[in-house]
């Protein structure tokens, strides 16, 4: 059974991220969507609310499994057995950042593979960082991230714009 480590912090999940996610689902017998903790970045959501999204978007993904870890990367998926690594990519901006972080990654694992998917170009300009300030100053995120987590961003902030 070939099975994937989708990792990231899904500080909230976007229509790119679940774009990702739908793309390894078509390719792997399971994805698992590991959510990090993250303290570092800040997150605006803390990591049961992200895990809540997750869940609502990917709820219909039979093969989507949701994990939250809050260690190295390369050690959980150790922990886990899973030797592959899904990362998305945007732009080329992008791939020098995540190139650097594979080659370290194979450094620590040399087992570690890292494959990157590129989500539609409807999706290529979301990130969570976009997402996370056009709804702080109270905009419309509905076309940037799964219609399932509307409810729970409202449920966050309540914006008065």
């Amino acid at each position: 059974m070939a099975t994937c480590l989708y990792p990231g912090t899904f500080d909230p999940i976007t229509n790119g991220h679940l774009d990702v996610i739908l793309r390894a689902s078509k390719i792997f017998d399971e994805v698992v969507v590991a959510i990090a903790k993250n303290d570092s970045k800040n997150p605006l959501f803390d990591l049961n609310q992200r895990e809540k999204m997750v869940l609502f978007a990917t709820k219909e993904l039979t093969n989507v499994k949701i994990v939250t870890f809050d260690n190295l990367l390369v050690n959980f998926a150790k922990e886990l057995g899973i030797n592959i690594i899904i990362r998305g990519l945007r732009a080329v901006s992008d791939f020098e950042y995540e190139l650097q972080i594979s080659y370290a990654n194979h450094m620590l694992w040399e087992n570690l593979e890292t494959i990157y998917l590129m989500p539609n170009l409807k999706n290529s300009f979301i990130s969570s960082s976009i997402v996370r300030s056009i709804y702080l100053h109270g905009g419309d995120v509905s076309k940037l991230v799964p219609k399932q987590i509307i409810p729970l961003l409202k449920e966050k902030y309540v914006c008065s714009h």
